[in-house]
């Protein structure tokens, strides 16, 4: 657990307030401290309400009371934003109350600080991957619950999310002028989202890719590297057949027979 220092957030709380809290933190009364706590916690201000959970929870480590404000420390986390923390402080909850009736509720918010954490798609998404990991697992873990419709919806983002990213490098690639490296990267991304509402979109910029890349290279590889581009035609027609972007695809095979038939017939003058 990684707890604030005591005396540092009374500081942080400053003014009359922070006297305030000096005296109840002063008081020797466990159960006035933990009257007050849940004071704040009911206004909703976490800060103090944490400062007071974490000096009683000694006294109350041993007592009945100790779930309930352990639960309620871990929320004064979450609720502050502080979601690195509150994962750690649900996860704790688990190991030390694994059959409580509150578990189910506890394993979700877990996963969920995974959720809170995620990126816009430019950025690192560790977190994303655990979230769909760790909700994948909660469902798993509780098939009954009514919480698995909202965890499958944050399956659904978290993949969005995955899918956007994985879009923007394949994109980044064609636009750097790293053909093949885009050609792989858009044929990857087909791959791993075949669901996708965007399958067609990918697999023709697969096949603008390769052709452009075909278009680049050297004159012996060119033939080779044309067919693969009509190979790639192919397989959008057969899994894209009502497609409204099937006419540009095709426009690709024409193109790349067009060139083998020129290629072909430029080896054919020089050998002669």
């Amino acid at each position: 657990m990684r707890f604030i220092p005591v005396l540092l957030l009374v500081v942080i709380l400053g003014g009359c307030s922070g006297k305030s809290m000096t005296k109840i933190l002063k008081n020797p009364d466990p159960e006035f401290k933990l009257r007050m706590a849940e004071k704040y916690y009911v206004q909703k201000k976490w800060q103090k309400a944490t400062v007071i959970y974490e000096d009683i929870m000694p006294y109350y480590k041993t007592r009945t009371e100790f779930q309930d404000i352990y639960y309620k420390f871990a929320y004064c986390a979450y609720n502050q934003a502080d979601y690195l923390n509150a994962e750690n402080l649900f996860k704790t909850f688990l190991e030390i109350f694994p059959n409580s009736p509150k578990a189910e509720e506890v394993d979700f918010m877990r996963a969920y600080c995974y959720f809170k954490q995620s990126p816009k798609p430019e950025l690192d998404q560790t977190n994303t991957i655990k979230t769909v990991g760790m909700m994948q697992i909660f469902i798993n873990t509780h098939p009954g619950s009514e919480r698995n419709k909202q965890a499958n919806d944050i399956i659904d983002i978290c993949r969005r999310k995955l899918e956007t990213k994985d879009f923007k490098s394949a994109k980044l690639y064609y636009d750097m002028g790293q053909f093949r490296a885009a050609g792989v990267a858009f044929s990857t991304l087909l791959s791993t989202y075949p669901e996708s509402g965007s399958g067609d979109e990918y697999k023709l910029m697969t096949i603008k890719s390769f052709f452009r890349y075909a278009e680049m290279s050297v004159e012996t590889k060119k033939v080779e590297r044309f067919d693969q581009v009509i190979k790639e035609v192919n397989d959008f027609v057969d899994r894209f057949p009502e497609s409204k972007l099937r006419k540009e695809a095709e426009n690709y095979l024409n193109l790349s027979q067009n060139n083998i038939k020129n290629l072909t017939n430029e080896q054919i003058k020089t050998s002669a």
